[in-house]
């Protein structure tokens, strides 16, 4: 039996979900673009374990979204979910937020789906998957241009999801391409994800875990 902490700070939703063998049985969140993890993260585990009757000593993982995403929102959920594993002794666990969104999507007819997060500018944070939710290329920041995403756009019906979604409609028209701009990265999505990844025991090491930045990215666009 697990019981995992879910915490997903990686955007403007602060999202907050405990979930026993990967099925929910709680989850808090609140998606506001004044980004409110700092004042909520904490009050959401609170609500969330009292919600549930389940101490915090009950707690076999705690998993985190580690990225692509907001700087601040990151590190204030890595920071939160790493304290809570040395305080509790217990293993921490990874998801890459473009997962957690792709997991979201109905994969009736569509044949990729490609998780976009707003960075800046004409720039996204993308991944591509499968209609089985298999990564078929890797996390990428990009500058999005009139070809982005051919090569998957020629070879069938791909959907765009995610707040990155919106800045591509201005350059990507293709048969094949349909958007949907709602999706949010959520804790509900990672509850599956990281029950796997406790039940393969792939952990994080609790002291030197860092969150998926894409820095070198970042800075190398402001040297331009």
């Amino acid at each position: 039996m697990s019981i995992i902490l879910n915490l997903e700070t990686a955007t403007t939703n602060c999202s907050v979900s405990i979930a026993k063998e990967g099925r929910i049985l709680v989850i808090k969140e609140h998606d506001t673009p004044n980004y409110s993890h700092s004042e909520q993260l904490h009050v959401f585990i609170q609500e969330v374990l009292k919600e549930v009757n389940i101490d915090a000593s009950e707690l076999d993982a705690i998993a985190v979204s580690k990225g692509p995403g907001s700087y601040t929102g990151l590190r204030i959920g890595v920071s939160a979910a790493k304290g809570l594993c040395f305080a509790l002794d217990i293993p921490l666990i990874s998801i890459a937020t473009l997962s957690s969104m792709a997991a979201q999507v109905a994969s009736t007819d569509i044949d990729y789906i490609i998780p976009v997060l707003d960075a800046r500018r004409m720039e996204v944070y993308s991944a591509v998957f499968d209609k089985d939710k298999n990564e078929v290329r890797a996390t990428e920041a990009e500058i999005i241009e009139e070809n982005s995403f051919s090569e998957f756009l020629e070879k069938g019906k791909v959907v765009l999801v995610g707040s990155g979604a919106e800045k591509c409609k201005t350059m990507l028209t293709h048969a094949n391409l349909s958007y949907n701009t709602d999706i949010v990265p959520s804790a509900n999505e990672m509850a599956e994800l990281s029950y796997k990844k406790f039940k393969a025991g792939e952990f994080e090491n609790v002291a030197y875990f860092e969150p998926y930045y894409l820095k070198d990215f970042i800075l190398q666009q402001k040297k331009k």
